[in-house]
């Protein structure tokens, strides 16, 4: 089996949808995905709080989690890394002792701010960041280990500001760059600006209508596609809308009526459940 690093060596973007705990990565793999997100937004807001409340040991332990049942290389959305150049140590430690494939490391202020939700930016000077990869790249032991440089600076500065900190992060030892993009046409600027490995941290509705098919976004150097998002909101819907039928007295909208019995079928398949069954046949209950 191919190694992230190699996944993203190819010409094609590799897709890595949002997935939170084991269940997502299961259906994630069933669904024919090849890598996974664990995102620090969606994760804070199952906690009902946001990606500035969090901390690396929660982002670690959802990935003991999920590694545990799905061998779907994890992308970490490190936030700010969870510290100044002296913590990265520690960051890229725990990432990879928690097996993620990769770690994307952003440069906001610390502490981590809410309004980052609104489009509100603060980054930090280019020289910090900068010491922050370079001590990300010293503190990792495995080679495999893909080191995300992301930048923010387009959102609240200038694109060429944005540009400036790509390079500058590269040439610090990021294997891949993150530039978050403004508008839609930025993302091809940015491709034909600095050149691949690129992360495209964008929304599945939002891929589509940029007009850029895989095959071209692969050519502008995006190798990475993370749709940190639309899970969330998919699950947030259906749990939305079914709580709310089920207070009224009527059927859920997605199961429609006596669909429960069916999915939980589909439950059983994709949590195992005939493979746990056969090893109890086996040893504690023969004869069932």
């Amino acid at each position: 089996m191919p190694t992230f690093r190699q996944m993203i060596a190819g010409p094609k973007p590799l897709l890595a949808p949002l997935v939170l705990n084991p269940i997502m990565a299961k259906l994630a793999a069933q669904a024919g995905f090849e890598a996974a997100y664990l995102g620090g937004g969606s994760t804070g807001n199952m906690k009902c709080v946001t990606e500035a409340n969090l901390n690396i040991s929660e982002m670690c332990q959802a990935a003991l989690d999920i590694r545990a049942v799905s061998s779907l290389p994890l992308v970490l959305d490190g936030a700010c890394g969870f510290g100044d150049p002296m913590h990265m140590h520690r960051t890229i430690g725990m990432t990879e002792a928690a097996g993620f494939a990769a770690i994307e490391i952003e440069d906001q202020i610390l502490p981590k701010r809410a309004h980052h939700h609104i489009g509100i930016e603060h980054v930090v000077p280019t020289e910090l960041m900068v010491a922050k990869i370079k001590e990300c790249v010293a503190a990792r032991r495995n080679p495999e280990t893909v080191i995300i440089g992301r930048t923010n600076a387009a959102r609240m500065h200038s694109l060429d500001e944005a540009l400036r900190r790509g390079e500058a992060y590269r040439k610090a030892g990021a294997d891949m760059l993150m530039v978050l993009a403004k508008t839609p046409d930025q993302i091809a600027t940015i491709g034909e600006k600095l050149g691949g490995p690129l992360q495209l941290l964008i929304a599945d509705d939002r891929r589509r209508a940029l007009g850029l098919s895989l095959d071209e976004l692969g050519r502008l150097g995006y190798r990475l596609i993370c749709d940190a998002t639309t899970p969330m909101m998919i699950m947030h819907k259906a749990l939305r809308e079914g709580y709310a039928a089920m207070a009224r007295g009527e059927p859920d909208p997605t199961l429609g009526k006596g669909g429960a019995h069916a999915e939980q079928e589909k439950v059983h398949e994709t949590i195992g459940l005939e493979a746990m069954l056969a090893v109890e046949r086996a040893t504690v209950e023969k004869g069932h």
